[in-house]
């Protein structure tokens, strides 16, 4: 549910490429929705490398942040990333397990999770933990692919899964579009979780790369994209194999000369705990 396991140059890649060109994007409607507040207690599940820490606590300096990582390599990182940052406590946790994560409920004025990798039927329990982490009148936020992101890589799904007659793959693709939230099922989540006051911010954005191959070799795609795409999609191992197959010799092909173009419905969802 938290992404890819990361190792410390992926790190790197994080903050030299993932973050400018990718999870800017997410954070920045994220960063835009979060209430201000004193003494703020903030917990970041999912916390990448310790982004977007750092812009949290600019917005909420004297705060407190917990950050939640299944990937312990990532740690150092994202401590050397805290110690520049001197308005705000930090500290970080390796969870590899399901929810709930080994925190205390009632523990935090701010609860969210930038970009999660969540797979199909996975995000519900998620939204919930974010609200049981929450003190009354905190906000929990998630910020996220709508429907309608990576067009461009879904209808290589479906042609693979035509082509080479796999009918569970298109029935696991026509699901995971169906669960891919709108701004209108996000808010029904996070009704269901208990939450109030919501509000949701989109915005559609397209990631441009020279060709096909570029874009496959970039960690946006290795660390973010295909890892959120291929949870999404509930197939077996072995076909999920064959799927990330072709869409690799698919899109080399089809954007062996010209700009590759990945459109991305950015979501933010907020809402308060009663």
């Amino acid at each position: 549910m938290f992404g890819p396991q990361l190792s410390a140059a992926d790190a790197v890649a994080l903050e030299d490429v993932v973050v400018p060109r990718y999870l800017s994007q997410f954070a920045s409607l994220l960063l835009d929705m979060m209430l201000p507040y004193d003494a703020a207690r903030v917990v970041n599940l999912g916390c990448w490398h310790g982004y977007p820490d750092a812009l949290v606590a600019e917005k909420m300096p004297g705060g407190k942040l917990v950050g939640v990582t299944s990937s312990a390599a990532v740690l150092e990182a994202a401590r050397a990333k805290a110690a520049g940052m001197p308005g705000m406590q930090t500290s970080y946790v390796v969870h590899e397990g399901a929810l709930p994560v080994p925190l205390p409920e009632d523990g935090f004025t701010h609860a969210f999770s930038l970009h999660p990798t969540c797979r199909r039927g996975e995000r519900q329990a998620l939204t919930s933990e974010l609200r049981r982490l929450l003190v009354p009148g905190g906000q929990a936020m998630i910020a996220l692919p709508l429907r309608g992101s990576f067009a461009e890589l879904s209808d290589m799904g479906r042609e693979c899964a035509l082509k080479q007659d796999l009918t569970s793959l298109n029935a696991a693709l026509d699901a995971a579009s169906a669960a891919r939230p709108t701004p209108e099922t996000i808010v029904q989540e996070f009704e269901a979780a208990g939450l109030t006051d919501i509000d949701v911010d989109v915005q559609l954005v397209s990631v441009s790369f020279g060709s096909g191959r570029e874009f496959l070799e970039d960690p946006v795609a290795r660390l973010a994209v295909m890892p959120e795409l291929v949870a999404m999609i509930d197939v077996e191992d072995a076909v999920s194999g064959t799927l990330v197959r072709y869409i690799h010799e698919a899109v080399s092909k089809y954007w062996s000369e010209g700009a590759f173009e990945l459109t991305v419905n950015v979501g933010c969802a907020s809402g308060r705990c009663p």
